[in-house]
């Protein structure tokens, strides 16, 4: 292990530890420099690219730039471009300001290669971000202690679908693992897929959802934490016993879930070819707004009641350049970013599927929303995703053993040996 390897586990460890209530309540602390600013507009790079996400943030920056004392350019990329070319972005000569992206582990990659700004000034001087929950605090805080991230939304995943779909094929929300496998037996006699995926295209990423549902399910928050985090082999019994189950419900997927890029699955389901997706409420941001309401979900089942009920719940927001030659500007766009204001003006502007992360602000209310609400805060654990909870390093070699067991489930023992070998790369990196 490299020598920052210690530090980044207990880093991890101490963001387990945050309690789910925790993370919807408030409190916070710091102190900072940085570089003197240049002029011109804060550059702000963003990978909201769904149709209302992105006209959510061109309504945020248009408002901020009629507060008149700053402005902001917004230059918007394919999120899976974004993806993969963040780490050149920061790396950069002239980077971009301030980027859209995730707290917690991710950050903290980036932080300890010195590429963020150290964000205390903005903590430290924003009335906003001091009523901000302690969970919050630890999920944008670096391991050197230093705050690098502004959260602004979080939101939740789960088992989607249409209630008017549902309906029309008689069938309702499952109570257990049986009773899904069941419901999977269902829609597969009524010509329906019944799970899609997505997992094909440029977002073989989806895949992680079945493996962090499972492994939270089967062997807990912490074992999961801690197996990202290199404490655990992902040859491990405990992981195999993952897949013994997940292959239970193999049956059931999409045929083409391996061809097709998750916004293909979505339209899929919107349209009734499948019946149901593990997803995260950002696909709303490309439905059509009449059938928001219509959408529905259910909590991934429950497998072993005995383990404590966790939720991926994950946070978003924005950490800026270490290099921006804006520093002032950049400390009062991100200052704005974190006030009610500007939450609501996203929520408003988006989906509207999101949550804000400041105290104050106003969510969606919809149905949907108070539901997921609830589902959040009925969970024990919260984890955020498999890259964000481990590094954006690590998400390829989850992308490379997924769908590969997606395509040849009885191959796994041969998939794991190589997941572990090719994760270990990472981690001695």
């Amino acid at each position: 292990m490299t020598i920052h390897q210690p530090s980044r586990r207990r880093f991890l460890a101490g963001l387990g530890a945050a309690g789910t209530t925790a993370l919807l309540s408030g409190c916070v602390t710091g102190a900072s420099s940085g570089k003197s600013s240049s002029e011109g507009a804060v550059t702000l790079q963003s990978n909201l690219s769904a149709p209302q996400a992105k006209a959510a943030m061109e309504d945020l920056v248009a408002a901020y730039g009629k507060r008149g004392s700053a402005s902001a350019s917004l230059n918007t990329v394919a999120a899976e471009t974004f993806r993969t070319q963040l780490p050149t972005y920061l790396t950069s000569a002239n980077p971009p300001d301030v980027y859209t992206w995730y707290p917690g582990s991710v950050a903290d990659t980036y932080a300890r290669k010195n590429l963020l700004l150290d964000l205390d000034d903005v903590w430290n001087t924003s009335p906003d971000l001091k009523r901000y929950s302690k969970a919050l605090n630890a999920l944008c805080t670096a391991s050197s202690g230093k705050k690098v991230f502004v959260p602004t939304t979080y939101y939740w995943w789960g088992m989607f679908y249409r209630k008017s779909h549902f309906a029309k094929w008689g069938v309702s929300e499952p109570q257990s693992w049986d009773d899904f496998l069941d419901l999977c037996d269902k829609l597969k006699s009524k010509g329906v897929s019944p799970i899609g995926i997505g997992a094909g295209g440029n977002t073989p990423w989806v895949a992680s959802a079945w493996f962090d549902y499972l492994d939270i399910r089967i062997n807990g928050a912490d074992y999961h934490r801690r197996l990202l985090a290199g404490e655990h082999r992902f040859d491990d019994p405990e992981v195999r016993r993952v897949f013994d189950r997940w292959q239970e419900v193999l049956p059931y997927f999409d045929p083409d879930g391996t061809a097709v890029a998750f916004q293909d699955a979505t339209t899929s389901l919107l349209n009734g070819r499948s019946g149901m997706m593990l997803i995260g409420t950002f696909f709303a941001d490309a439905a059509p707004k009449d059938a928001l309401d219509d959408i529905d979900f259910f909590r991934f089942p429950v497998i072993d009641p005995k383990v404590p009920l966790a939720e991926e719940a994950p946070t978003d927001g924005y950490f800026a350049s270490a290099r921006t030659g804006r520093r002032d500007q950049v400390v009062d766009l991100l200052q704005y970013l974190a006030s009610a204001e500007a939450q609501e003006i996203y929520i408003k502007g988006s989906s509207g599927t999101a949550l804000p992360c400041h105290p104050d602000a106003k969510d969606a209310g919809t149905d949907l929303v108070k539901k997921g609400r609830a589902h959040i805060e009925a969970a024990t654990e919260i984890t955020q995703y498999f890259n964000r909870d481990s590094s954006d390093a690590l998400q390829p070699t989850a992308d490379t053993a997924l769908t590969r067991f997606l395509a040849e489930p009885k191959s796994v023992g041969s998939i794991l040996t190589n997941w572990q070998r090719d994760a270990e790369k990472i981690w001695q990196a």
